[in-house]
């Protein structure tokens, strides 16, 4: 009867879709509150739905999976929750102006049509992101899949918000915001980013009201001018003391305003005369609080100057920067311009510079909440993995500002407030009231506003477990494990999680943090739709596979860094499943089930048998330990190393005379051990190429799934560092010897026979390994000399461990070589000649160069050394 084997070509696409779908199937993904065993719980960072994932997505989802797998095969109840963010703003943007291609506006369809779209949408694009995700192998439960709009989400949400709220948590007030003019929405510190742009400080002459003269101030917004109410100096700036208190004529607007002192201006830093005003910058709203300066607001929610702006009501900002400077220069109130490159504050989703203006929104009071989430980590309740990214968030928590939670949006959580149109009392709750809780009024106002996405986000760990229902999978298991996220959005996301877990259940949300880098291009820049060198993981997974992918990912990955993509390298990682496809192929083709049952307690181990054994131990040691330490690249790159080396270019080799040759016995030892070996290799890059290896396991194994299978247990029994000496040293032989006869044209098929001077002590290497070089080295036969020798016929190689010799004709046609070192001469003394004639003429050693000239002469010694060794060959060999 025929034996079952793998298809003749590794073609991924034959079996990944087959193998994912059967995984699905038999519910593999979806482990049980088990209360026998330990949980291990990872929540997938949820990727907006905004659009298709890219190859930040890709690393992210094969970090975790390699850590789930990993898990979920040392016994434990191992989940992984996958889900989607709403992503308000960039989601709301999106649809907008998808709407607007077909003629439909926002506010003219009203509130309820415009969000049926966006759920159209969101079902549209969570479909396409969980069949990225699948496509990608990721063993994530999608039984247990959220949406941060989900009803139960939902509920968490609200009842967040009013426990922080009825705690004295979140307050509504006017201060100072990061507005977007263009999405028209209020932006937290986080969803701000810094790009370095070219502008300019204009100096501009405020007089005195009473005559005397001028201050000078400098600006890099004029237009907010208009929106002044002081000029503040330093208390202890002698050259404005006698100022402090006096009022100055605002220029175009003539208006009084005071000079006040405070400690905020630094008086070494330009005029050392500040400009103050409240309602367009977040320092001056500090300053004009500490002073009672009036908050003038001249900019719309648009960007446009309004009514308080007098004659440049109406203009953009931009316009009315331009008006100004006219205006002031043409009053002679324009004293300089000063080129200066600086820092403008741009919404990170649309790119639009944002304006610092004074508005009314909901805040919640970050101190309490930031104290235990700093202590957790000083603690050790949890890890950053690697250490160093606790300074970052550090920095964010210590230095942490109030958060501005309500955006002027429509797609979102709505916040839970109920304005009484009567008595104005503000109702906070979870369910709309019917009536005031002040007043009894049932003439109520829904608040529009929504909460920024991270609010939601921020209960992620364990609102996708239930709460704030006590479910049994929130008990068993939240605290989660390992939460895996890149560096850059630990202030957006990760402190976020910590304070509201702490606050929410008491504890930690996770043990571990660990954070990757991004996925940079060939050149290290960043992968952007700008530069155009993005790469879509489907086309690469259609072209390669995703095992190829994957192994791409994490080869040479280390944690916290970035990665640079290479197509080669994923064309590397695809000829690596090649080859262990092929390998598979010969063991299954080969090995005898029956006699591995029948000798399946012998213990005659050959040399090739040991070393295997031990080098395979070593290995599961090793890699656990790696994989515990969250070392995967590392992991990865010693399972490559030993499968493609130790495994298929050695072991293999070294049984073969075995499998054709040995005896019933031998054979049966052989085929268990390669068996065996072969399986446990699989188990260990299993999490990283996980269909594959699914693959050739299913041929090689009654076990239903390598995904359940037990990871394997290192038997330091087998470790043996003298036998791992030994073949070593016989290993490093053969290669010696592979390398000269490639270097001499030998073919294979002519034999030698292998004189060994063994070194001191490592002559028991060599006794057992002539049916290793007779089959490998391609040697006649194989003798061990005492003494070393001294023969010219002989070519010669060192390794570690011995000196070994090789007849010279034993390698070559004596006759051929002759006639081919003739030829060499000739050549060599035709090359010696012609440099000869050019360092006699004295023309060439008058013009050129002194390094030409030496450049002649160390060709004409090269070539002398070059015929002397051939003219020695010539007389060794006649």
């Amino acid at each position: 009867m025929e034996k079952k084997n793998l298809e003749t070509t590794y073609s991924p696409k034959d079996f990944e879709k087959r193998i994912y779908e059967n995984w699905l199937s038999k519910g593999y993904f979806t482990p049980e509150v088990n209360k026998d065993k330990k949980p291990y719980t990872i929540v997938m960072p949820p990727p907006n739905i905004t659009g298709k994932l890219h190859m930040g997505h890709a690393l992210d989802l094969t970090l975790q999976d390699i850590l789930i797998r990993f898990r979920r095969m040392q016994g434990y109840e191992a989940l992984w929750l996958p889900g989607e963010d709403h992503a308000s703003i960039a989601t709301e943007v999106r649809v907008e102006n998808e709407l607007l291609k077909q003629g439909l506006v926002k506010k003219e369809m009203g509130r309820e049509a415009f969000l049926e779209k966006v759920y159209e949408w969101s079902e549209e694009y969570r479909g396409k992101i969980r069949d990225q995700i699948t496509k990608m192998g990721s063993s994530c439960d999608f039984t247990r899949e959220a949406f941060t709009m989900d009803e139960n989400l939902s509920r968490a949400v609200k009842e967040f918000f009013v426990k922080l709220y009825h705690d004295g948590l979140i307050y509504r007030g006017n201060r100072i915001t990061n507005w977007c003019p263009k999405c028209e929405t209020a932006l937290s510190d986080a969803e701000i980013e810094y790009v370095e742009h070219s502008g300019n400080f204009w100096h501009f002459r405020y007089p005195y009201s009473d005559g005397s003269g001028y201050m000078i101030i400098a600006t890099t917004r004029p237009e907010t001018m208009l929106g002044d109410t002081a000029v503040a100096v330093h208390p202890e700036d002698d050259r404005f003391r006698d100022m402090v208190g006096k009022t100055l004529t605002l220029p175009l607007m003539n208006r009084e305003i005071p000079i006040v002192a405070d400690d905020y201006v630094d008086k070494d830093f330009g005029t050392g005369c500040v400009k103050i005003t409240p309602a367009h910058d977040p320092n001056d709203f500090h300053v004009g609080e500490r002073h009672h300066l009036e908050a003038i607001r001249v900019l719309d929610d648009k960007g446009i100057i309004n009514e308080h702006g007098g004659k440049y009501q109406g203009m953009d900002r931009y316009e009315a920067r331009k008006a100004i400077i006219r205006d002031m220069e043409e009053l002679g109130l324009l004293e300089k311009i000063e080129p200066h490159v600086h820092n403008v504050n741009t919404h990170d989703r649309c790119g639009t510079v944002i304006e610092p203006i004074i508005s009314k929104q909901w805040y919640v009071e970050m101190k309490p909440l930031a104290g235990p989430a700093i202590e957790a980590v000083k603690s050790g309740r949890t890890d950053f993995v690697p250490e160093r990214f606790e300074k970052t968030y550090f920095h964010w928590l210590e230095n942490i500002q109030d958060w501005c939670i309500s955006r002027q949006l429509w797609w979102g959580h709505r916040i839970p407030v109920w304005y009484c149109d009567d008595c104005g009392e503000v109702n906070v709750s979870t369910d709309a009231p019917e009536t005031c809780s002040k007043c009894g009024s049932s003439s109520l106002t829904e608040e529009e506003d929504v909460l920024d996405t991270w609010f939601s986000s921020a209960l992620w760990p364990f609102s996708t477990l239930g709460w704030p229902n006590e479910t049994e999978d929130l008990k068993y298991f939240y605290p989660t494990s390992t939460l895996v996220t890149g560096y850059d959005i630990i202030p957006f996301w990760v402190m976020r999680m910590m304070f509201s877990g702490l606050y929410n259940m008491g504890e930690v949300p996770f043990d571990k943090v660990f954070i990757h880098g991004i996925v940079r291009d060939s050149q290290g820049r960043k992968m952007s739709k700008s530069l155009g060198n993005g790469v879509d993981p489907l086309e690469t997974i259609d072209e390669y596979g995703a095992d190829a992918l994957r192994f791409m990912l994490i080869s040479g990955n280390a944690p916290g860094s970035d990665i640079r993509f290479y197509p080669e390298r994923v064309e590397a990682a695809r000829n690596f499943a090649n080859k262990l496809w092929n390998a598979s192929r010969f063991v299954l083709m080969n090995i005898d089930d029956t006699l591995i049952e029948q000798y399946k307690d012998s213990t005659n181990y050959s040399m090739a048998d040991q070393w295997i054994l031990s080098k395979i131990n070593n290995l599961i040691a090793e890699v656990t330990e790696n994989l515990e330490k969250f070392e995967l690249g590392i992991a990865l790159s010693k399972v490559y190393e030993f499968i493609w080396n130790e495994l298929c270019d050695w072991y293999i080799e070294l049984i073969k005379p075995v499998f054709y040759n040995g005896t019933d016995e031998e054979k049966g030892v052989s085929y268990r051990i390669i068996k065996d070996v072969l399986i446990k290799s699989l188990k260990l890059l299993h999490p990283t190429m996980p269909f594959i290896t699914e693959e050739i396991y299913s041929f090689l194994n009654d076990e239903e799934t390598i995904m359940m299978a037990s990871w394997p247990l290192a038997d330091t029994s087998f470790i043996d560092a003298h036998i791992e000496e030994q073949m070593g040293g016989i290993i490093e032989a053969i290669k010696s010897i592979r390398n000269l006869r490639q270097e001499m044209n030998v073919p294979n098929k002519k034999k030698s026979t292998l004189y060994i001077f063994p070194n001191e002590g490592k002559k028991s290497i060599f006794e057992n390994a002539t049916d290793y070089l007779i089959k490998l080295a391609y040697a006649e036969d194989v003798v061990l000399l005492e003494k070393d020798s001294t023969d010219e016929n002989h070519v010669s190689l060192v390794t570690s461990t011995a000196r070994i010799y090789i007849p010279l004709l034993d390698l070559v046609d004596r006759d051929k070589e002759l006639d081919r070192l003739e030829k060499e001469k000739k050549k060599l003394e035709s090359e010696i000649e012609r440099v000869n004639r050019k360092l006699g003429n004295e023309k060439f050693l008058a013009n050129a160069k002194d390094a030409v000239v030496s450049e002649e002469r160390a060709k004409g010694e090269k070539y002398q050394s070059m015929l002397d060794a051939v003219d020695d060959r010539i007389q060794a060999l006649k």
